[in-house]
C-alpha cells in the first residue's frame, strides 16, 4: 500500500475542484496534501482534508488556516511541535514523534467531501496506519476522521462511537482518541474550548509516550 500519491486524481469532483482553485489561486500549493510530520510517530493525529485557503494554499495539514491555530499550540505545549504557530513549509516548524494527516487527501468544495471520496482515500490513511508500532495513538479530530480511522484498520462503522474524549483499543496494540475537530465553528461556539482540548492531547500524549 502507497502511503500517499502527489498525483492522485482517483476522485473526479476533487480534481476537478483543484483544477479549478489552480486556475483562481496560481499560488496556491492546490494538489493533494502529503501527511507532515515523523515517520514512525507515536502520536497520529488525523483530520477532516485540507482547507481551501489553508493547507491547500500552503500545502502542510492545518497550515494557513482557522482549525492550525489551536493544533500547533497545543502539540507544542505538550512537546510535539518545535513551534507554537505554523505559517508556511518554510517556516522552520517540525514535529517530534507526531505526525499529521487526513482523511481526504484534497481539498473538497465547501469543505465537504462525499462518502465515495472518503472511501476513496482511505487506502492512504490505511496504508499510514499499517506502519505504526504498537503503543501508537491516533487522534481523530471529528466524527468523519474517527470513522475514516476504523474504516483503515478494517473495522466496522458501528465497532466504536465517536464521542468528544471517548479512547478505544484499535487492532495491533494501537490507541484511538477522539476530539471535536478545533474548526472556527467549534471554537466559537464553545463547542470546543482550548482547555477541553488540551485535555484530550494531554491524554493522548500520556498514552503515546507510555509505550506498547
Amino acid at each position: 500500500m502507497r502511503q500517499f500519491d502527489p498525483a492522485c486524481t482517483a476522485c473526479g469532483r476533487l480534481a476537478e475542484f483543484l483544477a479549478a482553485s489552480r486556475a483562481a489561486y496560481p499560488a496556491y500549493h492546490c494538489a493533494p496534501v502529503a501527511p507532515f510530520g515523523a515517520g514512525r510517530p507515536r502520536l497520529l493525529v488525523v483530520g477532516l482534508a485540507p482547507g481551501l485557503h489553508g493547507a491547500n494554499a500552503t500545502g502542510r495539514p492545518f497550515t494557513g488556516d482557522y482549525a492550525g491555530i489551536l493544533l500547533y499550540e497545543t502539540l507544542h505545549a505538550f512537546g510535539w511541535a518545535s513551534k507554537p504557530k505554523s505559517v508556511s513549509r518554510e517556516d522552520g516548524l517540525e514535529l517530534t514523534g507526531c505526525r499529521i494527516t487526513n482523511a481526504v487527501k484534497c481539498v473538497p468544495p465547501q469543505n465537504r467531501p462525499t462518502p465515495a471520496e472518503i472511501r476513496t482515500c482511505n487506502r492512504y490513511l490505511a496504508a499510514e496506519i499499517t506502519g505504526l508500532e504498537a503503543g501508537t495513538v491516533i487522534l481523530a479530530l471529528g466524527a468523519i476522521a474517527h470513522g475514516a480511522v476504523l474504516r483503515a484498520c478494517g473495522l466496522k462503522a458501528g465497532a466504536a462511537k465517536f464521542a468528544h474524549g471517548a479512547e478505544f483499543a484499535l487492532p495491533r496494540g494501537l490507541h484511538l482518541i477522539d476530539s471535536y475537530h478545533c474548526s472556527r465553528y467549534n471554537t466559537s461556539t464553545r463547542r470546543l474550548t482550548a482547555q477541553m482540548f488540551r485535555a484530550v492531547v494531554g491524554r493522548a500524549t500520556e498514552w503515546a509516550r507510555a509505550g506498547p
